[in-house]
């Protein structure tokens, strides 16, 4: 038997259901599909796009049991490299690093980076605020459980003008990224003071709040600089946590005198990140 359906009604299914695939399009529009390898996927994702300036991501996902790189992996690892330069109406894209994990290495050392899933915020500069924002990354990471696999991955993302289903996923990224601070502010987690002890040796003082547990990363004035992570010292003065370390792994002939280090702090609750010059 022939059933009819209202010409009101077949309109009505017809644009709710134009509209439930318009949705899904949008939701599939805000990220890059995953590039997958045995360990690890990766893919981009785009935020909300409003004038000249664009959040975006790089978001990794990792098999239990394996872990990528910082952007300094410490005593061993090797650290992401990005390529955007094939993207279209970018005129320069800034990687923002979520503070980072501190892992045994299996060689008496540590390496620096993340495990399980984590996002990259990217700050995206568009050359014309009304043309449209094509991102493409070659992305090369490496991603280690006993043994380091490096893995080379390609992705392409388009940003509209629409609001993104991933802009809760990149202000909470962005939340984990280390706070810009100055050595002696008076925040209750904070570097005191960055002081020579001889000729090699560095000695930072850490105020930490209910003597917590906290980590502390140091990076040159260039990638090239492969600086120690900074160990604890058993006898600290009353108040702080004193970490101390060698000023080696400095690029042939640079001379540490003046160097502009970074310092990044990271406590169980907050992060912070401090630019000295060493004295």
């Amino acid at each position: 038997m022939l059933t009819r359906v209202p010409l009101r009604a077949a309109i009505g299914v017809a644009t709710t259901l134009l509209a439930s695939s318009l949705a899904i399009a949008a939701r599939a529009d805000d990220a890059s599909p995953w590039q997958r390898d045995g360990h690890s996927a990766v893919r981009l994702l785009a935020g909300s796009r409003s004038g000249s300036v664009l959040l975006g991501g790089i978001a990794f996902q990792l098999q239990q049991g394996w872990k990528t790189y910082w952007r300094s992996p410490g005593d061993s690892g090797v650290p992401p490299r990005f390529d955007f330069s094939k993207s279209d109406n970018v005129e320069a894209v800034t990687v923002m690093w979520p503070a980072p994990l501190k892992f045994d290495d299996g060689a008496g050392g540590h390496s620096i980076g993340y495990h399980n899933q984590i996002v990259l915020p990217l700050r995206i500069v568009a050359k014309a605020a009304d043309k449209p924002v094509t991102l493409r990354a070659e992305i090369n990471y490496a991603v280690c459980e006993k043994l380091c696999i490096p893995v080379e991955a390609s992705a392409e993302l388009g940003f509209s003008s629409v609001a993104s289903t991933e802009d809760a996923n990149l202000r909470a990224a962005l939340d984990t990224v280390p706070n810009p601070a100055n050595i002696g502010d008076p925040n209750p987690l904070t570097i005191r003071d960055v002081k020579r002890d001889g000729p090699k040796n560095v000695v930072v003082d850490v105020a930490v709040p209910d003597n917590r547990e906290v980590n502390l990363y140091v990076e040159g004035p260039t990638p090239d600089w492969a600086l120690p992570i900074p160990a604890p010292v058993d006898q600290s003065p009353a108040g702080v946590k004193r970490f101390a370390f060698e000023l080696d792994g400095l690029p042939p002939g640079a001379k540490p005198d003046g160097a502009a280090l970074k310092f990044t702090l990271v406590g169980p609750e907050k992060s912070y990140e401090f630019n000295t010059n060493l004295e």
